[in-house]
């Protein structure tokens, strides 16, 4: 065992360059055609290691959540519109809790205001973290919305009404969730771990805009200008199963008009 003292922060650009080196270079050429297996190790190593894992894990996590999310919708609510429309608009909120992350961290502004440390980069297992989280959070106020608008949907086949119906009878549960998740991830950005702050930050920021903005406006509002057209199903995928999350829609009644019964026909 060899150890070798960094005289630069062990998290400074340039150590990475010294592991890379170390490994490629000076690594190789000591021990070529020896058959000797060498680790390079410590917590720049370490560090360097768990970056190139999440670089190249990160896009089949993301594309196995989005994926699955978007066969789950369809399944529920067969509609091609919805499941792409659900997943762009939970992307929007994830989206903007990543910008706003760097806006607050790296580039410090107003930092100070809210009382986080400005920091030179985002925790590396952090974006992931609140892709997974997020989505999951966004898409359960979505299928909420979405059942009650497909019940009513169901029920009078009037696209507008539906909308309103789906939005009025889910506003106040889905903000009143919101807020008690926006208090919860605000006790973790109040510690002194920059690490939590992020965390913390970045998960509340996401879900009160998910639910004020997105689930909010831009749904219902994009759900309106599409009208009947929101619950399109090519016919070559009409045989999936009918997956329905409250379950069928009730039959309807229909009494046919018949001549009135003679006065006095059902007794007293």
């Amino acid at each position: 065992m060899l150890e070798v003292t960094l005289t630069i922060p062990s998290n400074d650009e340039r150590a990475y360059e010294m592991i890379n080196h170390l490994r490629d270079d000076i690594v190789p050429d000591a021990f070529d055609d020896t058959g000797a297996t060498v680790y390079v190790t410590g917590e720049t190593a370490f560090n360097q290691d768990f970056f190139s894992l999440v670089e190249q894990y990160t896009p089949y996590v993301l594309s196995f959540v989005l994926l699955l999310s978007f066969l789950l919708l369809l399944l529920a609510f067969r509609s091609v519109i919805i499941s792409a429309k659900a997943i762009l608009m939970n992307l929007l909120a994830v989206d903007a809790a990543y910008g706003i992350l760097v806006l607050v961290f790296q580039k410090g502004v107003g930092n100070e205001l809210l009382g986080f440390q400005q920091t030179p980069t985002i925790e590396a297992w952090l974006p992931i973290f609140l892709f997974c989280v997020l989505f999951g959070l966004s898409m359960d106020c979505h299928v909420f919305l979405l059942s009650r608008i497909r019940e009513h949907y169901d029920l009078t086949s009037r696209a507008t009404d539906s909308v309103a119906v789906g939005l009025h009878s889910t506003a106040k549960i889905i903000t009143g969730a919101a807020l008690i998740m926006v208090a919860v991830f605000g006790g973790f950005a109040s510690g002194r771990l920059v690490m939590l702050q992020q965390m913390g930050f970045g998960l509340g920021v996401a879900v009160l805009l998910d639910a004020t903005i997105v689930r909010s406006i831009l749904v219902p509002s994009a759900m309106v200008l599409l009208g009947d057209r929101n619950w399109y199903m090519p016919t070559w995928l009409r045989w999936l199963p009918d997956l329905r999350v409250e379950g069928m829609p009730a039959p309807t009644v229909v009494i046919a008009d018949t001549d009135p019964l003679p006065e006095g026909a059902l007794g007293d």
